[in-house]
């Protein structure tokens, strides 16, 4: 997205000093990210939209250390993967509750794949100079389309000064045909196409700094917040959402507070509403 012209940091230059820079600037709160949102869908805030798309470009270096096993290069995936940021911050409502961050993964994602498949056929067999070097000789040397034995590998890795498994890897490359990223039919069975097994498997710091957000609100939060509900709503919070066992039903809580069971199911969405307002103050 090419619209907003914002001064974004480029990827382009030392991949070091990009991410140092992007990890200086400061992850923005619930409540920023929503003030900034507000601003930026109401009066179309060129700088809200810098400051959300900044606060998030260290989660797209992230995302792209994932998809790494490629062979393309991370700067490339990066410049990518902000495309896609930018185009989740375009389209992001801050009047839905959702973090950013959870919001803008599938536009990231969806970038980098798009990427990826576009240059997967394209990816050098050689990358090195010693590999293109070692490439054409042995495409010169090889006669027909016979996988070499071990006695030949011995012999052609003697005769170019290499190693023998360099032979072999080079010789598996040669032969090796393309390979779908992604699955070519849905039959519901178990993936092993290449895009299933190559991204990390380990959370990225998004995803973590979200869920450490979302337990601090809980630890931290929670008790704020069940203090400013009347005893009767606190009663429903507690044994309807923080029992594990035994919850009761909301017939249950009308028949010991004499009233109706609509009308406890009233209270609990009055309670939940103001837990949530008081939650989100402190975030």
């Amino acid at each position: 997205m090419t619209s907003f012209a914002l001064p974004i940091p480029s990827a382009t230059g030392s991949l070091d000093s990009y991410i140092q820079t992007v990890n200086r600037f400061p992850i923005l709160s619930q409540q920023e990210e929503t003030d900034l949102g507000r601003r930026l869908r109401d009066h179309e805030d060129l700088d809200a939209a810098r400051q959300l798309i900044v606060s998030h470009l260290r989660v797209v270096v992230s995302v792209a250390r994932g998809y790494l096993g490629y062979g393309l290069q991370q700067s490339d995936l990066i410049q990518e993967g902000n495309i896609g940021l930018m185009k989740a911050v375009k389209r992001f409502d801050p009047e839905r509750g959702v973090r950013l961050v959870s919001f803008a993964m599938h536009w990231i994602r969806a970038e980098m794949h798009e990427f990826i498949l576009r240059n997967w056929r394209v990816v050098k067999i050689a990358t090195t100079k010693a590999q293109r070097k070692l490439f054409f000789n042995l495409r010169s040397m090889k006669s027909g389309l016979n996988t070499l034995g071990s006695e030949e590998v011995k012999a052609m890795a003697t005769t170019l000064g290499v190693k023998p498994e360099e032979v072999v890897e080079m010789e598996t490359r040669l032969g090796g045909q393309d390979v779908a990223l992604e699955p070519l039919n849905d039959d519901g069975e178990e993936s092993y196409a290449p895009i299933a097994y190559l991204t990390d498997g380990h959370p990225e710091p998004g995803v973590v700094l979200e869920q450490a957000q979302e337990e601090q609100l809980r630890s931290e939060g929670l008790g704020n917040a069940m203090a400013s509900l009347d005893p009767r709503s606190r009663r429903i919070i507690e044994t309807r959402w923080l029992r594990e066992k035994d919850q009761p039903t909301l017939h249950d809580l009308a028949a010991e507070f004499g009233v109706s069971a609509e009308r406890i199911r009233q209270i609990e969405v009055k309670a939940m509403k103001k837990m949530r307002e008081a939650m989100g103050s402190q975030a």
